[in-house]
């Protein structure tokens, strides 16, 4: 395989589009938040994107099968309360290069405009210390879909920040292409994997695009994690109290050879 290549399993012709993309990134927050659409709306692959920018290696499934690293198209065909339908991307890994980036970002848009996709929307992770519910920062390619989000809550992302990775490539290369685009990304630490982060942006996503999602099974996930971090800091406390205890025990110990 010497180029990006997408693999079609099955033949779609939607007449209006959106197209929504989750990969991971900071915190896994465009991958949760995506996969869980995809969960929820019951969405169809349809089709599989491989390159030769990705890593080096093959995974390995719980029957020992193997296969090469991918991002997958799904198709999910609207509802009577909905006037788009969706394709929603997402995937192992993104490429690992420049050039890599602009070609599987390319890629991708030329298969949304293939598919009649009228708006492009990326998901991703912003890194900042999070206060209580993540908050939501938007930018667009104009400023009548910028301003949608605004009222429904987001931010407008920091001017001068750079958006890394195929959540910005998308947007950037989607604008050559007359494709509009709108990149969403909520408030996380980064460090791990964040489903409190991709509530924040799959509730903005429920309200813009009027979806009826169940975040139940999120919720859950969140209070798992929310539980691990606890048990994750009464450990480290402990581990501070047994060092200053330590620290004591030896400062004690000189004091009394001395004397």
């Amino acid at each position: 395989m010497k180029t990006t290549t997408i693999v079609e399993i099955e033949k779609i012709s939607p007449k209006r589009t959106i197209l929504i993309e989750g990969l991971p990134g900071l915190g896994l927050v465009g991958k949760i938040a995506s996969e869980y659409l995809v969960k929820q709306l019951n969405a169809r692959k349809v089709a599989e994107l491989y390159s030769p920018h990705f890593a080096y290696y093959v995974l390995v499934d719980g029957e020992g099968t193997l296969r090469l690293l991918r991002m997958e198209f799904y198709y999910w065909n609207g509802s009577e309360d909905n006037k788009n339908d969706l394709i929603l991307l997402t995937g192992d890994c993104q490429a690992q290069t420049v050039e890599g980036q602009y070609e599987v970002a390319d890629t991708i848009v030329d298969y949304a405009r293939k598919k009649n996709v009228s708006l492009i929307i990326t998901l991703g992770g912003y890194q900042k210390e999070v206060k209580d519910k993540p908050q939501v920062y938007a930018s667009a390619t104009s400023r009548e879909i910028l301003e949608k989000a605004l009222k429904l809550g987001a931010k407008s992302s920091p001017s001068g920040s750079p958006i890394i990775g195929a959540a910005g490539m998308l947007v950037g290369l989607a604008k050559f292409k007359e494709i509009d685009a709108l990149c969403l990304l909520a408030e996380t630490y980064g460090h791990r994997p964040d489903p409190k982060a991709a509530k924040s942006l799959l509730n903005l996503l429920s309200e813009m695009l009027h979806l009826s999602i169940d975040l139940s099974d999120l919720e859950r996930e969140i209070s798992r994690y929310e539980e691990i971090e606890k048990r994750m800091m009464r450990i480290q406390e402990q581990r501070r109290i047994l060092e200053r205890r330590r620290q004591k025990t030896e400062e004690e110990e000189k004091i009394s050879y001395i004397g």
